[in-house]
């Protein structure tokens, strides 16, 4: 277990993904805007009546904005971790680390559940599940996840010269909380110190995409259950 979390979490592999001071700007204004733009949608869609045909555009052009910023950003990178001796694509090991996440959160929620206040910011998002399709829902969630691993740890975490994983978490925090969701925005504490952890150790997206699309899609299905 140590040697896993070691090799998805903190070796960094060994890269040279430098970009022209250029690019690098072009990385930087993008990001700027694109973030703003971003939490508007956000607030804005979190907002909407549950399972309305609004939302569902919404979330569709949110995905779209994040993933447009992303590859307007620059060139992305998917990254390789340690397989012992040689270098390989992270695959198996960040959906485990997804599920790990998903574990800890599900004990995390037998406790929210009791606490009257945190547990009506849960069932406010959960309401979009209930009244909506649950299958237009996972598929939402599902492209969305990889659209935000692309402009916050693909994007922006190239846009930003020191320390990226602390900014970058911090980014997708304040994006979040234009819901207005409290708990939704601890999720993005945990959920943008993984990723972006798992962004520092391999240098590019697939990992933070793979933990990401694991954690959220089990979430959508197993909170329900809780609620």
């Amino acid at each position: 277990m140590r040697t896993f979390i070691r090799r998805s979490l903190w070796d960094v592999v060994p890269r040279d993904q430098r970009d022209t001071p250029e690019a690098f700007r072009r990385r930087q204004v993008v990001a700027a805007i694109v973030v703003l733009v971003g939490a508007i949608v956000l607030g804005w869609s979190l907002r909407l009546e549950p399972g309305g045909n609004t939302f569902y555009v919404a979330a569709v052009l949110l995905a779209g904005i994040w993933a447009a910023g992303a590859f307007l950003s620059g060139r992305l990178h998917l990254g390789r971790i340690s397989g012992g001796e040689v270098f390989i694509r992270p695959i198996l090991a960040p959906i485990l680390l997804g599920l790990l996440l998903v574990g800890v959160f599900v004990l995390g929620s037998l406790v929210v559940r009791e606490i009257d206040p945190l547990a009506d910011y849960v069932s406010s998002v959960l309401a979009y599940a209930d009244e909506g399709s649950l299958t237009v829902l996972a598929v939402i969630t599902f492209f969305n996840g990889i659209a935000e691993e692309l402009f916050f740890r693909g994007a922006m975490y190239a846009a930003i010269p020191r320390h990226p994983v602390l900014w970058t978490t911090l980014a997708y925090v304040v994006a979040t909380l234009a819901t207005g969701n409290v708990m939704l925005g601890f999720a993005a504490i945990v959920l943008g110190v993984v990723c972006g952890l798992e962004r520092r150790a391999s240098g590019g997206v697939l990992a933070p995409i793979l933990t990401h699309i694991t954690w959220s899609l089990s979430m959508l299905f197993l909170l329900p259950l809780l609620f």
